[in-house]
């Protein structure tokens, strides 16, 4: 349930509702909108009236069910607002959400050495990318694949990040290694295949920094949000749902199918802030601009976009990944829509 606090409400009633409510058993959340303070109330509230909750001071506007199975991550838990997910870099703040500009991530699928992801870091931000992607553990379907070079990768992904400038985004398999990632880390990546490895979702949920999940490979929309639940009752409330493709019949053409119909679903459906895998979604690099235009006519928030400095001789993930001349060029292609539809980040004008 949530209760809508009348605009101008005084934060003392806000405190003593809140006091009050706790009594009952429940754990009410403040929620700040733009225009007026929602309180979430998580717990037992199945037979709680309504009625009884209006009557606890004329400053409460309206008490709404939140009907969804996954209640924090439900748009109605904020009265219908979008949530933001503020997440520090060296370079400064960046702000994933509707109302922001869109945030772009590239970089290879794993850390091969120090020369690739430093030259590959410069590439991308100097197209316009804020973050740094790179796996240090990379989960591979063959016990024989390469899975990333692990804990050294991640001293290679600091170097990159200082001599960049950009946020890192990392995956993490496991919850013995999230102390050392969270060094490195200013986002937590969860992969397709620990969408429900609800251990460590609760474990990401416990830590501080912002978390990307990403969709399972043949999760339903309301098994990812409910996965996205675990981490929001945690404690965690920065959450960046990211879809990167599903399984489907049809694989000779494309290693998944990218459901971008997910993206105005999620927006209809939840609060927190989306992001679009074209590179996963299609695996083909070819295949790959087409797909990201079309994630920023739809709504996203977000791209991740996978870009080496020689695909042909990447470790993994090289037929879906671009070069960095390929990145130069779909940036601007980018942009083209991005400002049409009024989402592309502004170039900060020079100092005289």
């Amino acid at each position: 349930m949530i209760i809508v606090m009348k605009s101008g409400s005084p934060e003392m009633e806000i405190e003593r509702i809140s006091a009050e409510l706790e009594t009952w058993g429940l754990k009410p959340e403040k929620i700040v909108g733009r225009y007026k303070v929602v309180i979430g109330l998580v717990g037992d509230t199945a037979e709680l009236e309504k009625e009884r909750l209006q009557e606890l001071s004329p400053w409460i506007e309206s008490v709404l069910r939140v009907e969804q199975p996954f209640k924090r991550a439900s748009r109605e838990f904020r009265h219908g607002e979008s949530s933001e997910v503020v997440v520090s870099t060296p370079n400064g703040p960046v702000t994933f959400g509707e109302h922001h500009p869109i945030v772009v991530v590239a970089g290879p699928c794993s850390v091969e050495n120090e020369e690739m992801i430093i030259e590959t870091a410069l590439r991308v931000k100097a197209a316009g990318a804020k973050f740094l992607r790179g796996g240090a553990y990379k989960p591979r379907t063959s016990p024989y694949a390469f899975q990333g070079h692990g804990e050294s990768a991640l001293h290679l992904l600091a170097a990159a990040k200082q001599v960049s400038g950009l946020g890192v985004i990392t995956e993490v398999m496991d919850a013995a290694d999230l102390e050392k990632l969270a060094e490195v880390a200013d986002v937590i990546q969860i992969g397709a295949r620990n969408m429900q490895n609800f251990s460590l979702l609760k474990k990401v949920g416990a830590q501080g920094k912002p978390v990307l999940l990403k969709r399972g490979m043949s999760a339903t929309i309301e098994e990812w949000l409910m996965a996205a639940e675990y981490i929001l009752a945690a404690g965690n409330p920065n959450v960046i749902l990211c879809e990167r493709g599903i399984r489907s019949f049809d694989r000779e053409h494309t290693r998944n199918t990218l459901d971008l119909a997910a993206v105005p679903v999620l927006r209809h459906l939840t609060h927190l802030p989306i992001m679009v895998d074209p590179s996963h979604g299609t695996g083909w690099a070819e295949y790959v601009p087409a797909m990201a235009k079309a994630a920023i006519a739809a709504g996203t928030d977000s791209l991740m976009i996978e870009v080496h400095p020689n695909p042909a001789k990447a470790l993994s993930d090289g037929p879906q990944s671009l070069t960095p001349e390929r990145f130069d060029q779909l940036m601007k292609e980018l942009s083209i829509i991005g400002n049409a539809v009024g989402r592309w980040p502004q170039p900060v004008p020079a100092l005289v």
